[in-house]
């Protein structure tokens, strides 16, 4: 009960492990050009990593750890495994929906499926617990919410038997997809994974989706990197995002086209958050903040990066409570898809939302925050920004989301973060624990 009081109070993928860790519709502005140019690019790239003979996989060290990793699906199927799904399902409240999240037991997943078993909704999480960091970690957060009455099925986005099998049993009225592989610079070591996750792991929740019947709204998670190189800030949803810096933008991007395909030709309900560099308790050790916090605790060197002539590198942190709101009420603003059985029978909504905190702060100064927090001086190596598909700041316009979604971040960056380290103490105690 401690550790559900964390959440309460502070409200998937192929990966590997490393402890280095007023309208409805937002319309979007491509030519039928760009549109086509885009499709061959990323059909090209699902051909590459998808339909390469053998000898050239086996021969390939990313491509084989995706194979060890990415298919790990557990055994499913009896009743009492079906009792358990539907236990979880369960709406309890009058008004609630039946969500299935993907990614569940990764930090943005464990904290919505939280937040809406708490309203009484019927929530069933999948995940598939790969080791792109700790996996204890998150079976830490499985067991959390399974005590809140959240069950989680360990699988593969990938796995079409068992997305069918759990719409057989579940007449889901809502997907939040979250499932991804994660992370900017992981997709120089294995870019195969970004592909396997983001762009064919979305297709395939989307080609089980639409041939449900009803379909289910969907609301899946973008990410502010689709911006990429823009220099004009704050960045707004009617900018340009097609100069991504990073495979995992690009990724991304093509999730944003893939979901504009289905809604118009399946009629699917598509809303894409953009999330802009969402921290909190139960975060991912591989974002900044995190391990910052770790390697300051043990007296290790923290690289602090900076742009050109001096740029500073700053970041639109967002605390992951204010993330969760929108995540919710971009839910319970999602119209019915209109499609039935694979066939459209109308106009369906389609939305893309930035979530973020409007007050980029500069990592200079996330470290200072620590320091005063964690009552230890930091041992700071300043070093150029590298080119590995990091971006010099980010900065998100809301003025969309506020309106659509009544979304309002109300946590600075020091608030959230005297949260994550109360947090981070109590559960991997003075630094001593090794925080992977």
């Amino acid at each position: 009960m401690s550790q559900m009081k964390h959440i309460d109070n502070i409200p998937s993928t192929p990966g590997k492990f490393k402890e280095k860790s007023p309208y409805n519709r937002l319309r979007l502005h491509f030519s039928l050009t760009k549109l086509t140019f885009w499709s061959f690019v990323f059909l090209g790239l699902i051909f590459v990593f998808f339909f390469r003979s053998p000898s050239s996989s086996s021969s390939s060290p990313a491509a084989s750890d995706l194979s060890r990793r990415s298919l790990r699906t557990s055994s499913y199927d009896g009743p009492a495994w079906e009792k358990r799904i539907k236990a979880s399902a369960k709406v309890r409240s009058h008004s609630g929906i039946s969500v299935l999240v993907t990614g569940a037991a990764g930090f943005v997943g464990t904290h919505v499926s939280a937040a809406l078993k708490r309203r009484g909704d019927g929530v069933v999480g999948l995940d598939n617990f790969n080791d792109y960091y700790d996996p204890t970690l998150k079976r830490a957060r499985q067991a959390l919410l399974e005590r809140t009455g959240v069950y989680i099925v360990e699988g593969d986005i990938n796995d079409v038997a068992l997305l069918k099998k759990l719409f057989d049993i579940v007449q889901f009225s809502h997907v939040m997809h979250l499932a991804a592989q994660a992370g900017v610079r992981y997709a120089m070591e294995n870019p195969g994974s970004y592909v396997h996750s983001n762009i064919a792991g979305l297709v395939n929740v989307l080609e089980v989706c639409k041939n449900a019947n009803p379909q289910p709204a969907i609301v899946w998670a973008s990410s502010s990197s689709v911006y990429g190189l823009n220099t004009k800030v704050p960045f707004s949803e009617k900018d340009r995002t097609d100069q991504p810096a990073s495979l995992y933008a690009a990724t991304k991007k093509a999730g944003e086209e893939i979901a504009h395909t289905y809604n118009h030709i399946y009629g699917l309900s598509l809303t894409g958050l953009r999330f802009f560099t969402v921290y909190g308790p139960w975060g991912r050790p591989d974002m900044a903040y995190f391990f910052f916090t770790r390697d300051i605790l043990k007296g290790k060197s923290i690289p602090i990066f900076e742009a050109a002539n001096h740029g500073t590198v700053a970041r639109d942190f967002t605390y992951i409570d204010d993330i969760v709101k929108g995540c919710l009420a971009a839910l319970d603003t999602a119209e019915k898809s209109t499609g039935s059985g694979g066939k459209k029978k109308g106009p369906a909504q389609l939305r893309v939302f930035n979530l973020g905190n409007t007050s980029p702060v500069p990592v200079s100064d996330l470290v200072s925050i620590l320091e005063r927090l964690l009552k230890v001086k930091a041992k700071r190596s300043v070093m150029k920004l590298p080119r590995n598909g990091d971006v010099q700041f980010t900065h998100a316009n809301i003025s969309f989301a506020k309106r659509e979604l009544g979304y309002k971040p109300t946590t600075d960056l020091h608030t959230g973060l005297k949260k994550f380290v109360r947090w981070y103490l109590s559960y991997y105690g003075d630094g001593k624990k090794s925080a992977q």
